[in-house]
């Protein structure tokens, strides 16, 4: 295959794999919408409903469903939360196996390979935490780590999108001269997306145990800045007991406002870090190109913390909570990319280095 070819097979790939960037911000908002309607157990099973392949409806179907599972009545309006849910993760599957499948068959030309392979097989660890998620009844632990196998997928492939897109020859940024203090910021730049990782699991511990109603003021919190007889030990038990159903949470009050006050300081953690960080790149970011992906960081961070502060103020209504994680893997991507788009600049060393022989060639001319 000519390179030509090749590059078209690339860009043909990459759109595929955007796709599937698109398919895994709508199942994570789907995973939020089944959360916040209390539908995490719609359907007792899994993968079906009921033992149906969609929820059970009409007389004769619901009478068969409550006598497999006669401890969960059926409600219609908690299962199809849960099962369109279920539909967008297996369409996004299919799409990530076709991306394996293909970058198998193409592998001699030099195309990304063990990348998607390891998407589709973590993939599929994904399925399992959500079957897990179900059969033991929204245990905390697995549903915080299946929020977050949501978001590392995300991750991954928007990452096999950039290097797609890459050998794909789709120019990101053309850098103009970098000054070495602009090279020497990213290792700051993994400290914020580390900070970004870690606040967005603050958030899945918050939501599978159900905290997030814990203050409904701001800024203190049950009308105190540091409430008392917070539990902190309580309320970040990773040893809870299987079993139990978790759906409303059973941790106590004092358990659950730890949790809060602890995802509210993350949030004012990362708001300044990431700000003080956009500031210096802004003022080294010279001819750099960045100029884009620091602005798409800096507005999504400024998005995502107004919507914090409208989740409490307005008592988790079901839309800004959605747009609250949608956002929150907005900020993901947009570091992400930012880190991209920087790793790509040229070397200092590299730089500088071709300006002094273009110096020098005119002062021989």
């Amino acid at each position: 295959m000519n390179q030509t070819s090749t590059d078209a097979l690339a860009r043909k790939l990459a759109a595929w794999s955007t796709l599937a960037c698109v398919l895994a911000v709508v199942v994570i908002m789907l995973g939020a919408w089944t959360r916040l309607v209390h539908a995490g157990l719609g359907c007792p099973d899994w993968p079906g409903c009921y033992g149906f392949l969609t929820v059970p409806q009409g007389e004769t179907n619901i009478a068969i469903a409550n006598t497999r599972f006669p401890e969960t009545p059926v409600d219609v309006a908690k299962g199809w939360p849960e099962m369109i849910h279920r539909y967008a993760a297996g369409t996004l599957g299919l799409v990530v196996f076709g991306l394996a499948i293909a970058s198998c068959r193409h592998r001699r030309e030099q195309l990304p390979l063990r990348l998607p392979l390891f998407i589709a097989g973590f993939i599929v660890l994904q399925g399992a935490f959500g079957m897990w998620t179900v059969t033991l009844k929204l245990w905390p632990q697995v549903v915080a780590l299946h929020l977050l196998g949501g978001f590392t997928t995300l991750s991954l492939l928007l990452l096999l999108t950039l290097r797609l897109r890459k050998r794909a020859g789709v120019q990101g940024l053309s850098a103009g001269r970098v000054s070495s203090s602009l090279t020497k910021i990213r290792p700051w730049l993994y400290g914020g997306l580390l900070l970004v990782a870690f606040q967005i699991a603050l958030g899945a511990w918050t939501a599978a145990n159900y905290a997030a109603v814990a203050c409904t003021d701001l800024p203190t919190c049950q009308g105190q800045w540091w409430p008392e007889g917070m539990d902190f030990q309580h309320g970040f038990d990773i040893a809870q007991q299987v079993g139990p159903n978790y759906l409303g949470g059973q941790l106590t009050a004092d358990g659950r406002v730890a949790i809060h006050v602890t995802h509210r300081l993350g949030a004012v953690i990362v708001l300044l870090y990431l700000g003080f960080l956009l500031v210096q790149l802004w003022r080294q970011r010279g001819s750099s190109g960045l100029d884009g992906s620091i602005g798409v960081v800096a507005g999504v961070l400024a998005l995502q913390f107004s919507l914090g502060l409208a989740n409490v103020w307005l008592h988790i209504p079901l839309g800004i909570a959605v747009a609250h994680n949608a956002m929150g893997a907005g900020l993901l991507l947009s570091m992400i990319n930012l880190i991209w788009q920087h790793a790509q600049l040229p070397h200092s060393k590299t730089v500088t280095a071709s300006h002094t022989t273009t110096i020098t060639r005119e002062i021989r001319a």
